[in-house]
């Protein structure tokens, strides 16, 4: 049998979604992809549901790249509600305990945070797609289960104090993939005494992308249903703008053709090693590269963009 042919637009690059509360990762994606008509996407790294912010959606080619976004570094502003633990760590979950706050003050809330900061180990909650013999935890936790976790590494890069009302703390946090904000929470919580939990967290920024200019779904809607899914394009980033890190490497036509054969080429100017961005000098940016030992550039990941 052959293979069953993909329906939709081959409409290529990277969307900044203001990805609404209440609303999966993947029912955000299969809307914006049948918003656009396009034939391929996926996200960058899963918010949960009573998250909000940037979510990069990639669609067509650029979901060759959604990888190497999946390990970038992220931001988030969230808001942690004292005295309330839940089973999941935030609003979504059962209430397990409730305490008195009692007097703490923002000196003692700044103490605290000064012992995240760093590479911290941190238990993946329950209420989390870690998979476990292939099943993710969450289903596990659905069925009331609670089972053994290895701890991870993380790194916190940044933990800012915004806000604190004797309550609440709102924090803004830049972090290492694989960090847990509501087992942040959860663990400051039980440091200062009473527990917490996340009542809002927002992702302000994603590897290169920030918050800046986010799109809602709301806008998309309306731009399709009054012009068509091909005028929503305009709100696409290029694929190349989600690795503006990897260094350029330019090349003539000719030596880019022996690229997209497999081949490895030699090119004057280029890096001496690591991962780079392939350009032909004509038609633009085909794919990524790296540099092997003996100093020529090969052929990692082919985009077809035309």
């Amino acid at each position: 049998m052959g293979r069953r042919r993909k329906h939709g637009r081959a409409v290529h690059g990277i969307l900044l979604l203001d990805k609404p509360s209440g609303m999966t990762s993947n029912a955000a994606l299969q809307a914006v992809r049948r918003l656009f008509g396009a034939a391929r996407a996926g996200h960058t790294g899963s918010l949960d549901p009573m998250a909000t912010g940037l979510l990069p959606i990639c669609l067509g080619e650029a979901t060759k790249i959604s990888g190497f976004l999946l390990d970038a570094d992220k931001r988030y502003r969230f808001t942690i509600r004292l005295g309330v633990t839940t089973d999941s760590g935030d609003a979504d979950g059962e209430v397990v305990d409730e305490r008195p706050v009692g007097e703490i003050e923002a000196c003692r809330v700044e103490s605290a945070l000064a012992s995240f900061r760093g590479e911290i180990q941190q238990v993946p909650p329950m209420h989390s797609a870690v998979k476990l013999h292939g099943q993710p935890l969450y289903r596990l936790a659905h069925k009331g289960q609670t089972v053994e976790r290895e701890p991870r590494s993380a790194t916190i890069h940044r933990l800012d104090l915004i806000a604190f009302d004797g309550r609440d703390i709102e924090l803004d946090v830049a972090c290492s993939k694989g960090t847990y904000v509501r087992t942040l929470a959860t663990e400051l919580g039980a440091m200062l005494g009473p527990g917490g939990h996340v009542t809002a967290l927002r992702r302000t920024a994603a590897g290169p992308f920030t918050d800046a200019d986010l799109v809602d779904l709301e806008t998309l809607r309306e731009q399709a249903d009054a012009a068509g899914p091909a005028s929503l394009d305009r709100y696409l980033l290029p694929v190349d703008a989600g690795l503006p890190d990897w260094p350029a490497v330019t090349m003539h036509p000719d030596i880019a053709d022996f690229v997209r054969q497999g081949q490895a080429v030699q090119v004057p100017g280029a890096p001496s090693a690591g991962s780079v961005r392939l350009y032909d000098r004509e038609r633009g940016f085909f794919g990524l590269g790296t540099i092997r030992d003996d100093g020529l550039v090969a052929p990692r990941r082919l985009l077809h963009l035309g």
